[in-house]
């Protein structure tokens, strides 16, 4: 005899948005300071022009770019297949490279984050409540300049 399964009594998760993609959706880059964060394959070869161009443009929107960091993912953490596969599903960069965005986050008082790299909605909401402030792609900065969804 076989009982019938009921669904845990976990709260679920789905509705509405939480407080993190709230924030993330709610930046204004006219006159803030912003942290801008690169994630490369190694065999991307211009990633300081491509880091410079993203400068130039969020500059121009209004941005004050108060800090840099790049993570570049070479073969040797786990293979030629794995470059351009970002180091966490659910923050894209490595655990370590998180705590030092944190750190310089604190230390310059940034009031966003804008990755390079589009970020998944997952990775905006982690990011966003691991660093305290909004975390956006350049990409979504970009659509919304448009007039159009970030998402």
């Amino acid at each position: 005899m076989q009982r019938f399964r009921r669904r845990d009594r976990r709260p679920a998760r789905r509705g509405g948005v939480g407080s993190a993609e709230r924030r993330s959706a709610d930046v204004e880059l006219a006159g803030a300071d912003v942290l801008l964060v690169g994630y490369f394959s190694a065999k991307e070869r211009n990633f300081v022009g491509i880091m410079d161009a993203a400068a130039a443009e969020l500059t121009a929107r209004g941005a004050r770019i108060v800090g840099r960091t790049v993570q570049r993912r070479g073969v040797s953490g786990g293979g030629v297949e794995k470059m351009a596969l970002p180091y966490s599903s659910r923050t894209l960069l490595s655990s370590g490279k998180v705590r030092e965005l944190a750190a310089v986050r604190a230390a310059t008082d940034a009031d966003a984050v804008v990755f390079v790299a589009p970020l998944t909605e997952h990775q905006r909401h982690v990011l966003t409540e691991t660093l305290g402030r909004p975390a956006v792609s350049l990409f979504e900065v970009r659509r919304r300049a448009e007039g159009l969804p970030a998402r």
